[in-house]
């Protein structure tokens, strides 16, 4: 990896200090390290082709103790010669009266040299002070934790601070990312990941990870997980045909025509194979289109209940909260905020 990766992988650097508390590193290594392969494993359906590849980067790779004793084994040094298309600096704990001036020179002198070779840079709250120390936020907007604007105000004058911001994207091309405090990482992580793999790869991540507001319980975030396997070929077949064909009229009716069976034989054949009645796996289907097309287009949503089988808007709305557990106007909302950002 001593070339900048033009792969389908994206190399991410975890910047691990003495100092670096161990919740956000080690939740951001996980997400990144699952892009695209858990998305796939639960549902059974194709993720993006955009791979990330996380290191933990230290300056050493002997076991040490990071933040609150959490055992650290890098991958990387600060000595090593390697190029990432990331760089995260996630956030530290550091005594109130700290004076961060001087205090990580290799790691900032890495981070700065990664800069100036194209990497994108980032930071989550007290993070962002390594990317003062390495002088990427001088004259730039910045946002950080509460807590230490006034560090900032006095180290680094420089740095046109935003503390109300989750996110401030800045410097040229926007390779410079600073985040708000720890629990911001969600939204960095989101946004990094729509960022290199797309905006569908970063609503897969959400649905996966529940990461977002919960506050309308899981419903919101589940899919239709990976098909039961099973040998049933007539119902393979069906399964098969109403992929294409879920928003016609009758569509249980024309998948009974269709299997050449008794409907009493077809009902119990389909759900001792698939887990689901005919019925439910219809408006599972239909349910998730209506989904995709919620996230990812501007249809109006009695439009989106047509094109999916529902002729009467209030007969889909009502089935639509019922399976997701919001309306199809708040699940707009919810997952079109992570494509537009």
């Amino acid at each position: 990896m001593n070339q900048r990766s033009t792969s389908a992988t994206v190399q991410v650097a975890l910047i691990v200090l003495p100092d670096t508390a161990p919740a956000v590193l080690y939740s951001l290594q996980e997400i990144f390290a699952t892009v695209g392969g858990a998305w796939e494993a639960m549902t059974g359906k194709p993720a993006g082709q955009v791979r990330m590849q996380p290191q933990l980067v230290a300056h050493t790779r002997d076991l040490f103790q990071c933040a609150m004793g959490t055992p650290v084994r890098a991958d990387a040094t600060f000595d090593s010669p390697d190029r990432y298309d990331l760089i995260i600096a996630t956030d530290l704990l550091l005594e109130a009266e700290t004076d961060p001036r001087g205090r990580w020179p290799k790691a900032t002198g890495w981070i700065r040299r990664q800069y100036d070779q194209g990497a994108l840079v980032a930071s989550v709250c007290t993070g962002g002070l390594l990317l003062a120390e390495a002088g990427l936020l001088d004259g730039l907007e910045a946002t950080t934790h509460w807590s230490i604007t006034a560090l900032f105000e006095q180290f680094y004058p420089g740095v046109k601070l935003t503390p109300e911001k989750v996110l401030a994207l800045t410097g040229i091309e926007h390779r410079v990312i600073t985040a708000g405090g720890a629990s911001s990482w969600v939204e960095l992580a989101l946004y990094l990941i729509a960022h290199y793999c797309g905006a569908e790869e970063a609503t897969r991540t959400s649905k996966v990870f529940l990461l977002g507001d919960r506050s309308d319980g899981q419903l919101p975030f589940a899919t239709m997980t990976r098909p039961r396997h099973h040998s049933d070929a007539v119902i393979d077949r069906c399964q098969a045909w109403i992929a294409n064909h879920y928003e016609l009229a009758n569509p249980v009716a024309r998948m009974v025509a269709y299997s050449g069976l008794a409907e009493r034989t077809f009902k119990r054949r389909f759900t001792a194979a698939t887990g689901y009645t005919p019925i439910e796996y219809i408006q599972t289907l239909r349910i998730e289109e209506a989904k995709q097309l919620l996230e990812s287009t501007d249809m109006a949503t009695d439009h989106i209940g047509v094109e999916v089988g529902y002729e009467d808007p209030a007969s889909f709305r009502r089935l639509f909260k019922r399976m997701t557990g919001v309306t199809p106007a708040r699940y707009r909302l919810r997952f079109r905020t992570i494509r537009s950002s």
